[in-house]
């Protein structure tokens, strides 16, 4: 892949990720429902990021000048991540997929643990599994909260650059591995707000919800998630594993909606805690 390929693959996971069944989406490509633009610009320089830092993770297949599939993966601290996955819908089926994921998983090689964010695809979940990876349900929290019910949020403060050295310590106790680079991308497209006490840390990206949430105790996480919902209308705070259940009780204490949906896939590691995971930064 390269950076002029960012806007093709783009669309192709448009089309990939669009929530409708397969028939819907051959009569809809090659023109799908597209992403606001504001996402899609999100996504763009994202994706640019990550094909300057992983050259080697980040993949194309193609026939005839039109992207059939696309794989963006990369690596931070010996930790092997995989960012963005598809294939169009008329190319599914026909092994594109296991060809497009084999130089992805090569560029980890010599990795201790590796993470990413799974949907429920059956064929893509069973070639994950079969890579090695466990795959670990996640919850997802969405809805208008009752603002009766958020309390004061204290020892929260606004983020900057200077707090990368902080959040990359935060990353390695919670996930194993900091995101690096991949901070300096985040605080450019998000609202950054950072919890520093004398016994914990934390920080959280915000944006209709939380993005990203790192902590170094339950009650950090939380005192973070309730900033997160107190500036929002409309919440969503997605990647909720099980171990995070901290999160769970925040969110049905603001009367949100709790659901189901997609898979924490793991290698070699156990899920983060307290941590909400980026969809594609992780």
């Amino acid at each position: 892949m390269t950076v002029d390929d960012a806007p093709a693959a783009e669309q192709v996971t448009a089309i990939g990720f669009h929530e409708l069944d397969t028939r819907m989406f051959r009569r809809s490509w090659p023109d799908p429902e597209p992403r606001p633009p504001e996402r899609s610009a999100i996504w763009i320089d994202r994706v640019r990021h990550l094909v300057g830092t992983d050259p080697g993770g980040c993949w194309v297949a193609e026939r005839d000048d039109r992207l059939l599939g696309i794989v963006v993966s990369f690596v931070r601290e010996k930790m092997w991540l995989l960012a963005s996955y598809a294939v169009v819908p008329d190319a599914q089926g026909s092994g594109l997929g296991k060809a497009l994921l084999a130089p992805a998983l090569d560029h980890g090689r010599g990795c201790l643990r590796a993470m990413f964010n799974a949907s429920s695809d059956p064929r893509a979940l069973r070639r994950y599994h079969a890579a090695g990876f466990t795959l670990h349900p996640q919850m997802f929290l969405r809805g208008t909260p009752d603002r009766t019910q958020i309390p004061v949020v204290e020892h929260v403060r606004e983020g900057s650059e200077s707090d990368i050295d902080l959040m990359d310590s935060v990353d390695r106790q919670t996930r194993g591995a900091a995101h690096g680079v991949d901070h300096q991308l985040l605080i450019r497209q998000f609202r950054l707000v950072v919890s520093e006490t004398s016994s914990a840390q934390g920080y959280a990206y915000l944006d209709d919800g939380t993005v990203l949430l790192a902590a170094t105790d339950r009650r950090t996480a939380a005192r973070l998630l309730w900033e997160s919902i107190a500036a929002t209308e409309d919440v969503l705070v997605g990647h909720i594993t099980p171990q995070n259940s901290w999160a769970v009780d925040v969110g049905l204490a603001a009367r949100l909606e709790l659901h189901q949906e997609g898979y924490l896939a793991l290698r070699h590691m156990r899920p983060p805690k307290p941590y909400l995971a980026n969809g594609a930064l992780m």
